[in-house]
């Protein structure tokens, strides 16, 4: 199955906007950082640099989704997100650390320190209002396609909001109190912040690459449906994961052993609208049936009604 066009075309167009703002906030608070001396206005331009970088990749990966399932990749290359993801926290991880040990040098350093100039704190109050703009779209845009990839990049917009806050409040701070370490001192808190961030981008990716689910009440869901199903009972092996933003569902039901095929057939049907009534993004749904009574020897995979509660 094909990624729609228009989501394509989302991605795509949201992933320039977001490469031609980061570009500009990044070389502005670079420059910045550099002509005035202050470490964390140029750390906070390097962590807009990896945005650069996340937002190329995004472009790459929304035409890597859209190719068609192929002899190898049968389910399509729709997890293409999730991975590109997780290269995206690796990058931000990297940034998080390479300020974290330029931090720890200067605060360390025994040259002596001057107060930064006061053009840092104009170039940080341009660089809160763009990315305030550029998070809030990318959030609107992975939200209307349910992209992960969007959304995370967001989320690691909003933290670079957070950044260039602390980064100006470091600044002010520096000015009144006349104290040039401050700077060194913020440059190190915003490099935490940039490892967070990539950690827990990174650890929210796992999901869907380990084939599993984000919201687990997925799964109370479709034993309801299951229950709303004249003649389908104990559904159990249910399994679910996703492909991209959509659910992947297997269960086994049980029904009476002595029902002719054709009816079985149409509980099955019956089983799988109920499903997709109840759940939304649902792309397929296998239902094994199977008659009343029937020996369950403890499974591997999928679970059951009662190791829910």
């Amino acid at each position: 199955m094909n990624i729609p066009v228009s989501k394509e075309k989302i991605l795509i167009k949201t992933s320039w906007v977001s490469t031609i703002g980061n570009t500009i906030l990044s070389a502005s608070k670079i420059v910045i950082g550099l002509l005035s001396g202050s470490l964390a206005v140029l750390g906070d331009g390097i962590d807009s640099a990896t945005d650069v970088v996340i937002s190329i990749v995004m472009i790459f990966t929304a035409r890597i989704m859209n190719r068609p399932p192929s002899q190898k990749y049968v389910y399509g290359y729709e997890k293409a997100e999730s991975i590109a993801t997780k290269i995206l926290s690796l990058v931000i991880f990297y940034a998080g650390v390479q300020m974290f040990i330029s931090s720890i040098g200067k605060i360390f350093s025994p040259d002596p320190r001057e107060l930064p100039a006061a053009m840092a704190i104009y170039v940080t109050l341009f660089s809160i209002l763009g990315k305030l703009s550029l998070a809030f779209y990318q959030y609107r845009q992975g939200r209307k396609i349910n992209s992960s990839m969007l959304i995370a990049n967001a989320k690691n917009m909003r933290n670079d909001v957070i950044i260039s806050v602390s980064v100006l409040l470091g600044l002010m701070f520096t000015f009144i109190l006349g104290l040039p370490i401050l700077d060194a001192i913020t440059g190190l808190v915003v490099s935490l912040f940039i490892i967070r961030s990539s950690v827990s981008i990174f650890m929210d990716s796992n999901v869907e690459l380990m084939d599993g689910v984000k919201d687990i009440s997925v799964y109370d869901k479709i034993f309801d449906a299951v229950e709303k199903v004249p003649g389908a009972t104990n559904p159990h092996r249910v399994r679910s994961r996703l492909i991209g933003n959509l659910y992947m569902i297997d269960l086994d039901v049980e029904a009476d052993g002595n029902i002719t095929l054709h009816e079985a057939h149409n509980i099955a049907d019956a089983v799988e609208r109920s499903i997709k009534d109840s759940i939304e993004n649902v792309y397929d749904i296998v239902v094994h049936i199977e008659p009343f009574g029937k020996h369950h020897p403890v499974e591997k995979f999928g679970i059951n009604r009662t190791m829910m509660k």
